[in-house]
């Protein structure tokens, strides 16, 4: 009786996530002791040049004995298997689940041998499995590591942000070799009052062996690296992330430059070095987790997500790449070629290609629906707004659910194609229109901040009275201000055509202007062709 609930959800996978490659991407982690109002929060950046932006909605449901889960790759969409059920599946939207468990993730990819094809379980379906069946961040841990002990890990190496409303986890796992099923992992709990942060690259090295409490690893973790001749000395000096993830110099420039940027940001007085990810020799690894200058607020964490470098050496929009509009974005390929010497482009945790991110908030001292707040947005970070998802919520806004749209079709309906439409022509020049951009979204997030402990005093009135009046409340809300965020964001779109149109620019009495470039780009112009564009007066004129 259950199988059409089993065969709708496998479709909803195979096309949400066909040709799928989310294999660059950021997380940050935020402990209780390290936030302004004890929340925690992690956040993720899903990027990919494939991916079609959108929020995702599992409902909670309850399943027959002998149900069976359809497992399809999130990155491709084949199919890799069944696995059973649980009686119970918990709702999900986006990646948080209605107990306030949130996860996020980065690929680092790591020893190529160490890919079971012959696997069931991919990062993707470990996440969502864990998500509907775990109801604190501890449980969601053993649900990860007992799927793939029992049904083996298809993936390549993952980091794994874990929370819920009072801890935060970072987690390293690989697989192994066909044959040698499951997977090594190391999990270690971030001490509160800490931040931490990963992108693409495993973080964790050395870990106590005799700290449950904080830290969990696979029994064969250090043995199975001995057998494969990855590491021979002894256990206390182990480190999983130079055994199973050597370092090159793409992981340090394009991955731990995104580390080293949030953890300045937050705590300049460190005085950490750039030599790390700068590749010289003899420089000290970043730490796991670090304690911030001072206690984060949701908005400051959604403009961590907001970095191009600024203020280092790696600042995007200094160098000649970003134009005469200082456009902090470099297209693909991030290396590049020029008489046989190998260049790069820095990779920002603000990049072109995300197809949507998203900022965690869980509240221990609300009730669950209340408490947990999944903020959501489309396209690049810089210019998205982040809209406040509750993660009781029974039903998602139109423009981000799934099948409104998708990545070959544009819609005036898709949040993420009217994001894309406004961020694409601002890209053309950039330092006037991100101006007008960000009054707008700052008034978007200013007010759903503004207004969150009053939406929340509501919501637990009603809670007080029956669950399902907040459930409905608050899911009335959640998709009212999704709903006019992209309306206001198609809005500005209009405007900008209209104020930058053909290079000229309206001041608001609809005057016409001709601003022409920065002095000095006309500078670089000069330098590169000397006097080829030079006025040269003939003789008789004045």
């Amino acid at each position: 009786m259950n199988r059409p609930i089993t065969v709708v959800l496998a479709l909803f996978v195979a096309l949400v996530f066909g040709s799928m490659t989310v294999n660059a991407c950021t997380n940050y982690l935020v402990t209780k002791g390290a936030s302004v109002d004890g929340s925690t929060m992690i956040t993720y950046a899903a990027d990919a040049h494939t991916l079609y932006g959108e929020l995702y909605y599992f409902p909670a449901r309850d399943h027959a004995p002998g149900t069976m889960v359809e497992i399809y790759e999130w990155d491709t969409g084949k199919f890799l298997g069944r696995i059973p059920q649980v009686s119970h599946t918990y709702a999900v939207v986006g990646l948080m689940n209605e107990h306030q468990v949130a996860i996020g993730e980065t690929t680092w990819g790591g020893r190529s041998e160490l890919r079971d094809s012959t696997a069931v379980i991919d990062y993707g379906s470990l996440m969502f499995l864990a998500l509907q069946r775990a109801r604190t961040a501890r449980e969601a841990i053993d649900v990860m590591t007992s799927l793939v002990a029992e049904h083996g890990y298809y993936s390549s190496g993952e980091s794994f942000s874990i929370s819920d409303a009072d801890e935060v986890w970072f987690m390293d796992l690989i697989g192994k070799v066909p044959g040698n099923s499951g997977a090594v992992w190391v999990v270690r709990k971030i001490p509160d009052g800490y931040i931490s942060a990963h992108a693409n690259q495993a973080r964790i090295r050395q870990f106590p062996l005799n700290d449950k409490k904080n830290c969990l690893y696979a029994p064969d973790v250090i043995e199975f690296a001995r057998e494969m001749g990855y590491y021979k000395g002894p256990d206390n000096e182990f480190s999983f992330a130079d055994a199973y993830a050597p370092l090159d110099y793409g992981a340090l420039r394009f991955c731990e430059a995104r580390v080293y940027a949030m953890f300045n940001r937050v705590a300049p007085s460190l005085g950490l070095s750039m030599d790390y990810v700068k590749g010289v020799t003899g420089a000290e690894p970043y730490p796991l987790w670090i304690k911030p200058d001072k206690k984060l607020s949701v908005h400051e964490v959604m403009e961590l997500m907001r970095d191009h470098f600024e203020g280092t050496d790696f600042d995007m929009t200094k160098d000649i790449g970003a134009g005469p509009f200082t456009c902090p974005y470099r297209w693909r390929p991030l290396t590049w070629s020029v008489d046989e010497k190998k260049y790069v482009n820095e990779r920002a945790a603000s990049t072109q290609q995300t197809g949507f991110s998203f900022v965690t908030q869980s509240r221990s001292w609300l009730p669950d629906p209340v408490g947990g707040v999944f903020w959501f947005g489309v396209d690049d970070t810089y210019s998205t707004v982040y809209n406040p998802m509750y993660c009781g919520i029974s039903r998602v806004p139109e423009p981000f659910a799934v099948g409104t749209a998708d990545f070959h079709n544009f819609s005036w309906e898709s949040a993420f194609w009217v994001f894309n439409w406004v961020a694409n022509y601002a890209y053309s020049r950039y330092s006037d229109m991100i101006g007008d951009i960000q009054v707008v979204q700052r008034d978007l997030e200013g007010s759903f901040l503004s207004d969150q402990s009053r939406i929340d005093a509501v919501a637990v009135a009603l809670y007080g009275q029956s669950p399902g009046l907040a459930v409905d409340y608050l899911t009335e809300y959640s998709c009212r201000v999704g709903n006019a965020t992209v309306a206001r964001w198609r809005k500005l779109g209009e405007d900008l055509v209209v104020k930058y149109m053909d290079g000229n620019m309206k001041d608001e009495l609809g005057n016409v202007s001709h601003p022409g470039y920065p002095e000095s780009w006309y500078r670089k112009i000069v330098e590169e062709t000397g006097d080829h564009f030079q006025y040269n007066k003939i003789e008789g004129e004045e």
